[in-house]
């Protein structure tokens, strides 16, 4: 009950707050869907650009730690995917949207701030090593099956180049791949502009997390319970368990254990809705997702955190 109190429930207050802010018309939803913004297009990718440039590759990018994640984060894909087409009928690309709503999990906005609280700030190695690849990885596989079921019979090089397209677009991509390019280089931020990068990255979560609540009121759960209830139970319970289970056959340390169950145990982010909205493809199932899943996960991950060693 104490890991409850001190650790859960402050971040989902925060989302609870955006959600009362808007809900009583104390705060515009143009408003927040501009604090959305500027969290997911600056803050955010400023957060992941600073931590992967000053992340020590060597000490946290453990192999065994990303292949017991992503591979959780595929099967739960390829589980939606064909779940949602054979238990629900869904036309492919309905399916390949549900799928990734079962794959994206909710690794910044909920994974930082709860690893972080439960096991202090030296405990994010492994969160910052899951989050650097998670969405060129979710992303790059969605977005490539999408392609595929939309273009089929399309030419090799326009396929590649709608995917890379998509890709490319995406500020939290282009973020991990500018903190990479420094830190490959080993050239220094100079203090000034690290300086300024850190007073935008101390707004990114709070930020992110009120305006989660300000989005979530918008989508409303409305029919399709029982595929929302699937991307649940694969995004709750069964992602944190393929993880569980891989990273102690793998003998993984302590700390790269917990940030991968827990990680793994997050809701769908609101990159899935994004990713649905932007194919115009099963959009209420997605936003039900991530309201019901980030609503459930106040339950799910407090019994993931009372379980973990």
């Amino acid at each position: 009950m104490q890991t409850l109190l001190e650790v859960i429930l402050p971040v989902f207050f925060v989302i609870g707050f955006g959600y009362v802010s808007v809900w009583r018309g104390y705060f515009p939803v143009s408003g927040i869907d501009g604090v959305m913004r500027f969290a997911q297009s600056f803050a955010i990718p400023c957060l992941l650009f600073q931590s992967i440039a000053h992340l020590d590759l060597s000490a946290s990018f453990d192999p065994r730690l990303l292949f017991s994640f992503y591979t959780g984060a595929a099967v739960c894909f390829t589980l939606g995917l064909f779940g949602a087409r054979i238990l629900f009928k869904r036309d492919w690309e309905d399916c390949v949207a549900i799928g990734f709503c079962s794959l994206f999990s909710n690794s910044v906005l909920l994974g930082l701030p709860i690893t972080e609280r439960a096991y202090g700030p030296e405990a994010l190695i492994g969160n910052f090593a899951i989050i650097a690849i998670h969405s060129p990885f979710c992303y790059g596989l969605g977005i490539t099956v999408m392609e595929f079921v939309r273009n089929r019979g399309q030419s090799g090089p326009a396929f590649a180049r709608n995917v890379a397209r998509a890709m490319f677009h995406n500020p939290l991509v282009l973020g991990i791949l500018a903190g990479f390019a420094v830190n490959f280089s080993g050239l220094a931020i100079p203090g000034v502009i690290d300086d300024a990068l850190s007073l935008i990255v101390r707004a990114a979560l709070p930020a992110a997390l009120f305006a989660l609540g300000g989005v979530l009121i918008q989508y409303r759960p409305e029919g399709d319970s029982k595929t929302i209830a699937m991307v649940c139970l694969l995004a709750l319970i069964v992602h944190p368990a393929i993880v569980w289970f891989m990273g102690s056959g793998f003998g993984l340390p302590q700390d790269l254990f917990r940030s991968g169950v827990l990680t793994a145990a997050m809701a769908p982010g609101f990159n899935a809705y994004i990713f649905a909205n932007m194919y115009g493809r099963a959009r209420r199932v997605a936003a039900s997702s991530v309201l019901v899943a980030t609503v459930g996960s106040v339950l799910t991950a407090w019994l993931w955190l009372s379980v973990l060693p």
